[in-house]
């Protein structure tokens, strides 16, 4: 019994994985209107061609999303309705826990506490770091 919950926890982790990545979430958000190819996911959400291109074949990869030929073009969608029930229900929780999430620092991106560009949140020590690193005799690196 105990395995067989961790292979259930383990593909459930997987699933969320798919879900866990800003891009990726752009791409379902943009499909729960309808399919679109990928010309019109670029534009949608704002991503670079490649960088879609590589989370549809990763969502299409992991069932999320379904590919479908329309003459020259590809058409992608959400694989299941029961997707876009789900970010309904993200939309609906996060309504109601948007302030604790946005103040949580428990599920931060490693990126995000790092500081720098896009809104990341510089970390506790970031600017001590760079206070050791500007001061006089000191070289800056990187």
């Amino acid at each position: 019994m105990l395995h067989s919950n961790y292979q259930t926890y383990h593909l459930q982790a997987k699933l969320f994985r798919g879900f866990s990545d800003s891009s990726r979430l752009a791409i379902l958000e943009s499909l729960r209107n309808g399919p679109l190819s990928v010309g019109e996911i670029v534009k949608a959400t704002g991503l670079s061609q490649s960088n879609t291109s590589n989370h549809l074949r990763c969502l299409g990869d992991c069932g999320l999303v379904a590919a479908e030929q329309r003459g020259r073009f590809v058409s992608y969608r959400l694989s299941d309705d029961k997707i876009e029930q789900l970010l309904q229900l993200a939309d609906d929780l996060l309504a109601d826990a948007a302030r604790r999430l946005f103040e949580c620092t428990n599920y931060e991106l490693p990126a995000a506490r790092e500081g720098g560009p896009e809104g990341r949140v510089p970390s506790r020590n970031a600017s001590a770091s760079r206070r050791k690193a500007s001061s006089p005799g000191r070289r800056r690196t990187g």
